[in-house]
Parts: structure tokens; C-alpha cells; sequence
């Protein structure tokens, strides 16, 4: 059994830690936050639970677990990930892993010098069988002539920036904005299931303090162009397509796959199954295996695999926000 500890009390963090302790090869033993009351309040329907922190370094440090979960605002993923490598542990860190090309060397390198340790993007969709089922159908079509990628979700927190207020989730401070909360997965599907574009670029509608609410990507291949339209201030029911020369994959949508369609113009063959009610199972159980055998080579190459992929998406996020301008506070 992995002993577990985490950073942030939200409500993705409850989400990973009931799918952990479901996998069967978590348990979760410690907690992290900046208010003792919260990570209390966090913890009462975890009995294993017996360590709490209030401070990150002190949490770090502690014995009680091997592998955290970080799940904070955007902006400190990578301070956070950092101190964890140092502490010796193996780091799951939620998407984005970090901001820009730099930081994600640095953690390589950090990594580099900590032998036996992993370090995980949960980009969880990219984990689940219809994300999958797709990549499988996507190498069989004859051509790739291009896809049409959608996530907008009017977010509750945009009420509270209309109101006045400073959410984190629309923060330059913290990193917000849609194209880091939400365009994240359309980039790492374009990239699981393409490969890396040519070029990259962003056009963004920004809000006064410059965060982008939502906008249109478009990432170039040889032969073809990706087009990602992302938001956090509307609602789009648009469903995302795949476009071979007869064959359409149609798909209700990138980012939560749970109908997934191979289309020609007379037949409709269903590739998908029924999702998990729990959506970030596929990756608590996909980190596990790998860490509950971290010697066996077919798992050490896999977790590669995933690393070398969440390096291509951190570059390709970057280059989109360079295209338009879109820079954070502090940003190293």
C-alpha cells in the first residue's frame, strides 16, 4: 500500500483521494495546509489520517508518506513539486505541472538527481480508455486532415470576478486563466494523439487584469491544423471531430470522454465504454502500478512516456501564451 499525503483541501483533491484509496494501492496518511482547521475538516472521513502541516517544509520532510498529491493554485505547482523531489518523495503534481519551459528543466534535472523517484502531470484524461480508444482509432485512419477540439465551461467563479473579487482561478498571480485551466487538455490530446505542431498560437479574449477568458488556438502540423476553442466565461455544447478522408471520430468532448464515435457517411460504429463515476480513477490506479513496481522496465518506460509528454505540452502551452501576450506575475 502507498502511503499518500497531500497539498490542497479542494474539491479535486477529495476527488483523487476517494479514486486512490478505490484503486486499492493508496492510502492516504497525511495532509497539508495553511490553516490546521481545513486539513482537520479534510480528513474526517479519512481515519488513516494521523499527521497534519501547517508548514509545507516541515510537511515535506515527514515520514508518514512516499507519495504527495498537489493540487494548489497553478502558480505554485512548481515551488511545490520542487520541494518534494529535494524531500525524496514521488510527486503527482495536477495540470499544469509548472509554467514554462525553465521550470519544467529544472524538475528534470532535480529529478535527474534523485534516482528511483517520479514525477507525474495528472493530466487525468489522458489516463481513461475512450482517450485511448481514440489514439488507437486516430493511427489507423489513412490521413489526418485535421480536428476541431472544444471545451468552454462558464465557470462559478466569474460570477465572484464580476462581483468585484479576485478569484484564482482568473489570477495573473496564481496563474489563471482559461488556457491553463482548461485548454490544458485539449493540448495534451492534440499532442497524445498527433505528436507535437509545427507552430502554436493563441487568440484570446483577456479580462481587464489580462488573464484570458476564453480564446482559439490553432497548432499546425505538416499536413493539417488542430483547432482548440477553450473558455471559462460561456458554455459551448460543440462536440470535437477528427477529420480522416470518409471517416470522422466524432466525440462529445476532448477533455471528458464518455461518448466516442467512428462516423462515415452510412455507418456509425461506437468506440467508447461507459466511464468510471469516479473520473480520476484511470490515473490513480495508472500512477500506482507504476509505483507500487517501479523497477519493472516496461513500467519505467511508460512513466517516461508520460514525462516526455507532459514536456511537449508545457512547451506548447508556453508558445501559446507567448503568441498572445499572456504572461503571469512572478513568472520565473
Amino acid at each position: 500500500m502507498l502511503r499518500l499525503g497531500i497539498v490542497g483541501t479542494n474539491w479535486i483533491t477529495k476527488r483523487f483521494v476517494d479514486a486512490a484509496h478505490e484503486s486499492g494501492l493508496f492510502e492516504l496518511r497525511a495532509v497539508y495546509s495553511r490553516k490546521l482547521e481545513k486539513a482537520q475538516a479534510f480528513a474526517k472521513d479519512y481515519p488513516s489520517v494521523q499527521d497534519f502541516k501547517t508548514d509545507l517544509e516541515q510537511f515535506m520532510a515527514s515520514p508518514s508518506f512516499e507519495v504527495v498529491y498537489i493540487a494548489s493554485p497553478n502558480s505554485l505547482h512548481f515551488s511545490q513539486a520542487k520541494a518534494a523531489i529535494k524531500a525524496g518523495k514521488h510527486v503527482i503534481v495536477e495540470k499544469p505541472i509548472c509554467l514554462n519551459p525553465g521550470q519544467m528543466q529544472e524538475l528534470r534535472e532535480l529529478l535527474a538527481e534523485h534516482q528511483g523517484q517520479f514525477l507525474f502531470e495528472a493530466a487525468r484524461h489522458t489516463h481513461e480508455p475512450n482517450y485511448l480508444a481514440v489514439k488507437e482509432a486516430v493511427a489507423k485512419l489513412p490521413v489526418v486532415q485535421g480536428a476541431t477540439l472544444t471545451y468552454m465551461k462558464y465557470s462559478s467563479r466569474y460570477d465572484a470576478y464580476l462581483a468585484g473579487e479576485n478569484p484564482n482561478i482568473f489570477s495573473p498571480k496564481f496563474a489563471g486563466g482559461a488556457l491553463q485551466d482548461l485548454g490544458v487538455y485539449m493540448v495534451h490530446c492534440a499532442v497524445g494523439w498527433f505528436g507535437k505542431p509545427l507552430n502554436a498560437q493563441y487568440f484570446p479574449t483577456k479580462l481587464a487584469n489580462g488573464i484570458d477568458a476564453k480564446g482559439i488556438a490553432i497548432l499546425t502540423y505538416q499536413d493539417f491544423t488542430v483547432t482548440l476553442n477553450v473558455g471559462k466565461t460561456a458554455n459551448s455544447y460543440l462536440p470535437g471531430e477528427i477529420y480522416g478522408l470518409k471517416e470522422t471520430i466524432w466525440m462529445d468532448n476532448a477533455a471528458d470522454l464518455k461518448q466516442v464515435e467512428l462516423r462515415t457517411p452510412t455507418t456509425t460504429r461506437t468506440l467508447s465504454q461507459t466511464p468510471a463515476e469516479n473520473e480520476l480513477l484511470a490515473e490513480a490506479v495508472a500512477f500506482g502500478k507504476v509505483l507500487t513496481n517501479p523497477d519493472l522496465p516496461e513500467n519505467k518506460a511508460q512513466a517516461q512516456a508520460w514525462l516526455e509528454q507532459t514536456v511537449t505540452v508545457n512547451e506548447v502551452m508556453y508558445q501559446l501564451r507567448q503568441s498572445s501576450n499572456l504572461y503571469f506575475e512572478d513568472e520565473n
